[in-house]
């Protein structure tokens, strides 16, 4: 498979610094040698350069960053738009305020092949808020609400050329959702598995289930995988730890179910803060993670054949 990588060292949408250093970290950590090992083809597209900003005033007035945040989600979209074309791009954040713009180019690129487009959020928040309904201000709480095309966003971020059917939305692993995200995720009929349901449930059935309805429907699927997804012990470069996550094991199980299932075409790996790192071990997972979803495997396993951005 032909995999582009593409840097987006974003940090304005964070609320401390650090996320900047992400693309670095990950490829100091082997990323690019790691999937050229697997056998894939691999272009190293560098660094997305923020776009213009301009002024942008809101009635909110805890929104921190909006005309840096509005001018990287443009930007970012037209690369996500370009490098989906004919290979998978690799999303290297960077907060996850970049997913405004990675999943909106990648859905304008699915419409255009006329298949739908399921993202997978892998995230310990769900970043429903919109720019109304935030209290923090920070940007990396709205990308998969602009994203899904919710209200309040027009004029202040890039205009959406294909919105992502929010019922296409499948968040796992969720343990910290304001009471706002939780009326709008209900609303919108995002599909939710909290750590609860993980517990209860297992995460092996709760990912198939949505995996044979991106099969059904001939869909493109996006996952975002946000490092606190994963439990802080395991995962402390993060700036938004949240206790209770994913463990070792869930993490790799779920990227090698991914990877069975031959149906990614994109990928975010975002909020990686090297600064609050331990001698690299959080950018070395995401790059082993990332190494299981592209099919590193322990024993031969019959799986269907990575053709989800072909």
């Amino acid at each position: 498979m032909r995999c582009r990588i593409v840097g987006a060292p974003v940090q304005d949408g964070a609320g401390r610094m650090g996320c900047e250093m992400g693309p670095s970290a990950l490829r100091t950590a082997g990323l690019v040698s790691v999937l050229a090992g697997l056998g894939h083809e691999v272009e190293d597209w560098g660094t997305v350069e923020k776009a213009a900003a301009r002024p942008v005033v809101h009635g909110n007035l805890a929104l921190k960053a909006l005309p840096e945040i509005s001018a990287w989600t443009a930007a970012i979209a037209e690369t996500a738009y370009a490098a989906s074309r004919d290979a998978m791009p690799i999303f290297l954040g960077g907060d996850h305020s970049i997913s405004a713009g990675t999943v909106s180019g990648v859905a304008r690129r699915a419409a255009e092949r006329g298949r739908p487009l399921f993202v997978l959020w892998l995230d310990a928040h769900p970043d429903f808020h919109t720019l109304d309904t935030t209290t923090s201000g920070n940007l990396h709480g709205v990308p998969l609400a602009y994203a899904s095309g919710q209200t309040g966003f027009k004029g202040y971020f890039p205009d959406l050329p294909q919105a992502v059917d929010p019922a296409r939305i499948c968040a796992i692993g969720l343990r910290s959702v304001d009471p706002a995200e939780r009326r709008a995720l209900t609303e919108a009929g995002v599909t939710v598995h909290d750590m609860r349901a993980i517990d209860e449930h297992g995460i092996a059935p709760l990912l198939r289930a949505f995996l044979a309805r991106v099969e059904e429907e001939n869909g493109l699927l996006h996952v975002s995988l946000d490092v606190d997804f994963l439990d802080p012990s395991i995962a402390p470069a993060v700036g938004t730890t949240v206790p209770g996550g994913a463990t070792f094991r869930e993490a790799h199980l779920v990227m090698e179910m991914l990877s069975d299932s031959g149906l990614v075409s994109s990928l975010d790996l975002v909020e990686l803060n090297p600064f609050l790192d331990e001698r690299g071990r959080t950018a070395t997972l995401m790059v082993d993670l990332t190494a299981s979803l592209m099919g590193r495997r322990i024993m031969d396993r019959p799986t269907r054949s990575h053709s989800g951005s072909l």
